[in-house]
């Protein structure tokens, strides 16, 4: 018997997830560096989703508001990154997936962007929950590292409650000890059987959170293998970061997927 799809498909710009749809990709470098990379990205990572029919929402952060360190490149920031945002989504046609921290951000976001997202240490924060929800735009709420998978009932039921069905909800690995995580596949089968929607967040789920001293580290190499665990068990989308250069990368270098490695991973999930 196979798993069960998630019974109530979300519907981000063109791309449905969910519901026995195929396998979707919420995909794209960690943060934004300048419009021209991010259009670089979305576009190649279009084109290999295209030739493998895959439905794909391209992802990038305008800040990284939680960095290990006080010095680390953050982003462009609100203005800018939205600017930049529009321009990718002008460019290449993709719907677009961005982070919000803020109550404040929820509006102007969703003028730009398909999908809003709640970090994974923000995902208990009622207010930016709501804010997100009276959007109208579906949200894609993260699960807290600090959280069992039946604690994320209480998150999706703010923003239903709030008026808006269309929630995601991701697995992102869960904290054991200290800078390392592990993920419970187990957990993907629970949500999942809420009827909403899941995604499994493959980079995230490799760091090591501080793990660099005064930053996080990680291990792109168990980006595969997890990936296809999760695939196995059922999930509706896969969630993962990519660039053509994560050595070099302002964030989440040692955890993200090489962008010349896609092509081949996604073949074999498929």
């Amino acid at each position: 018997m196979s798993e069960r799809k998630a019974e109530n498909p979300v519907r981000v710009g063109p791309v449905s997830m969910g519901g026995g749809g195929p396998l979707a990709l919420l995909a794209g470098p960690c943060v934004l560096e300048d419009p021209a990379h991010a259009i670089r990205h979305a576009e190649v990572i279009g084109e290999i989703c295209d030739r493998l029919s895959i439905p794909f929402v391209f992802k990038s952060s305008f800040d990284k508001a939680n960095r290990t360190s006080l010095d680390a490149y953050r982003g462009p920031g609100l203005k800018r990154g939205l600017e930049w945002l529009a321009e990718v989504k002008e460019r290449t046609g993709r719907p677009i997936v961005t982070d919000i921290h803020e109550p404040s951000q929820a509006e102007a976001v969703a003028e730009v962007a398909d999908l809003l997202q709640i970090p994974a240490f923000l995902c208990r924060q009622t207010d930016l929950l709501v804010a997100a929800a009276k959007t109208g735009k579906p949200v894609n709420i993260k699960k807290g590292q600090f959280l069992s998978p039946s604690d994320m009932r209480h998150p999706l039921r703010k923003v239903v409650e709030s008026g808006n069905p269309q929630v995601l909800l991701t697995e992102r690995g869960t904290s054991f000890g200290y800078n390392r995580l592990v993920v419970d596949f187990t957990g993907l089968v629970e949500m999942r059987a809420w009827g909403t929607p899941i995604v499994f967040d493959a980079t995230h789920s490799v760091q090591r959170p501080g793990g660099a001293g005064g930053s996080t580290s990680g291990d792109r190499r168990m980006v595969p293998p997890l990936a296809r665990a999760a695939v196995a068990v059922g999930i509706d989308a896969l969630f993962l970061e990519v660039h053509e250069d994560p050595d070099h990368a302002p964030s989440d270098g040692p955890n993200m997927l090489r962008l010349s490695d896609l092509e081949e991973l996604l073949s074999d999930l498929l």
